[in-house]
């Protein structure tokens, strides 16, 4: 460094010493030969004193992006996320300078880059994650040179559903067929095994000569406690949909952000015919309102269990999950909330805090069947608007109406409306079913707004979904 220091200085020396005696010799002359010279020599200097500013420079940055290792996370629920931090941790624990980034923040594989941990979730039914979007269009539809790069990826999903982990394995083609070198083989992990976590554990920190750490487990369940449950929407055409309110035996685990998701732990059927399975639903109260409320559509053992054998007092054993990813904005933006069916859930606890928070800029479209009696918690958003808590509320009824019968179709009636409302910074969230709903808002949203604008409206939090 010290050699490179002195080569720049002598050759500063020696450029302006030119520099100076061209100068002269054209001035004496006064001739234009001699202030295209002078040009020249001045040009040669900025550009000597360029390299010399490249040269000196502090390595420090450059030296610290060659031996980081990058953990991109890709997550629609926030478990990605989750891991990802975890995975940077155990490496910072372990002597590696390590960072965990969104792939919302890169438009491609930063050119430095030498080492890539990638933990990424697939939704749906083999989708890339929202915040994922904009990268699997631009850095994906092209075939970089990575010869240079190696990588690992930890890929999440559901067996329950087709093209399982579909995401992970579409992420690690083109990363192969790029050139990229991969550390291990994928990993893939089943709706959060605790084998397959242990797995990339070990490999992560096998093949980054990291000291292998204790076991990662997930968080144990509380005890909490069947307080209330009613039936929201009696004679209803479609499934029935109860209101759950449930409370801990700790008082102190009433804590918990609107838009975080709640997992209720396995458990044993009455009947101890088997194990019943883990079910995550959407949060639709605040702390404040003393108790955890969902709503819950009696579809599967798991939820019939929850809606109809268990009694008032029994115990559920449950724990939030963190779900950043469908947080309120904190500031006082316009919200546009976009939902169907138990989608009110999510949607009603983002409302719910807005309202405390006194902002009102609230546009709700939602969507049921038929307006007598598929009524999930509509009384309180009728409230709302009324009170003006709720700016603009638009009920889609998907039975009685002839035009709009689906959310999805409202947007586009109010096409012009919604894009004014996100020309003035609103921010769209979406919650409910997966099939059709979700995959309809997308639709118009895309032809109202653009696929590049809703795609960097998600990389920046500003599209925000938690669909199922």
């Amino acid at each position: 460094m010290r050699a490179a220091v002195g080569q720049a200085v002598l050759g500063t020396v020696l450029v302006a010493a030119v520099l100076a005696f061209a100068t002269m010799q054209d001035f004496h002359g006064l001739h234009v030969a001699g202030v295209a010279r002078v040009t020249a020599a001045a040009g040669s200097l900025s550009a000597w004193l360029a390299f010399v500013a490249f040269a000196i420079r502090p390595r420090r940055s450059a030296a610290a992006s060659a031996t980081d290792i990058l953990v991109v996370h890709a997550s629609q629920t926030g478990f990605a996320t989750e891991l990802a931090e975890l995975t940077a941790t155990m490496l910072r624990d372990g002597g590696k300078a390590a960072v965990a980034r969104s792939i919302g923040e890169l438009n491609a594989v930063p050119a430095n880059a030498a080492r890539l941990l990638f933990v990424v979730s697939t939704t749906g039914e083999g989708d890339a994650p929202d915040v994922a979007s904009a990268f699997r269009r631009e850095a994906m539809g092209v075939r970089p040179r990575l010869h240079g790069l190696r990588y690992g990826v930890l890929a999440l999903g559901d067996r329950d559903y087709a093209n399982f982990c579909a995401f992970g394995h579409e992420l690690d083609r083109w990363l192969r067929d790029a050139g990229a070198t991969p550390w291990f083989d994928l990993v893939e992990v089943d709706d959060g095994d605790d084998g397959a976590l242990r797995h990339w554990q070990r490999q992560v920190a096998l093949a980054c000569g990291a000291a292998v750490p204790a076991d990662w487990s997930r968080p144990s369940y509380g005890a909490w406690r069947l307080r209330e449950r009613r039936l929201l929407n009696p004679g209803s055409l479609g499934g029935p949909c109860f209101h759950v309110a449930l409370v801990p035996d700790d008082p102190a685990s009433l804590r918990w952000d609107a838009g975080d998701i709640v997992e209720i732990g396995p458990r044993r059927a009455r009947d101890d015919t088997g194990l019943l399975p883990h079910r995550e639903y959407s949060i639709a109260s605040l702390p404040e309102d003393g108790a955890l409320h969902l709503v819950v559509r009696q579809l599967g053992v798991g939820s019939r269990w929850l809606t109809d054998v268990a009694s008032p007092g029994d115990r559920i054993d449950l724990r939030v999950r963190r779900n950043a990813s469908f947080h309120a904005p904190d500031d006082a933006r316009p919200v546009l909330l976009v939902g169907n069916g138990t989608g009110i859930a999510g949607l009603r606890a983002l409302l719910k805090a807005r309202i405390a928070a006194g902002h009102r800029r609230n546009w709700l479209v939602y969507g049921e069947r038929q307006s007598g009696v598929d009524r999930l918690h509509v009384d309180d958003l009728e409230r709302w608007h009324a009170d003006g808590d709720v700016e603009r509320l638009d009920l889609v009824w998907s039975r009685e109406s002839r035009g709009s019968r689906y959310v999805q179709d409202r947007l586009r009636v109010s096409a012009q409306d919604v894009k004014r409302f996100v020309d003035d910074g609103a921010s769209v969230y979406v919650c409910g079913s997966l099939a059709g709903m979700a995959a309809g808002v997308d639709a118009a949203l895309r032809a109202i707004l653009g696929d590049r604008a809703l795609e960097e409206m998600a990389a920046s939090g500003r599209y925000r979904r938690d669909v199922y």
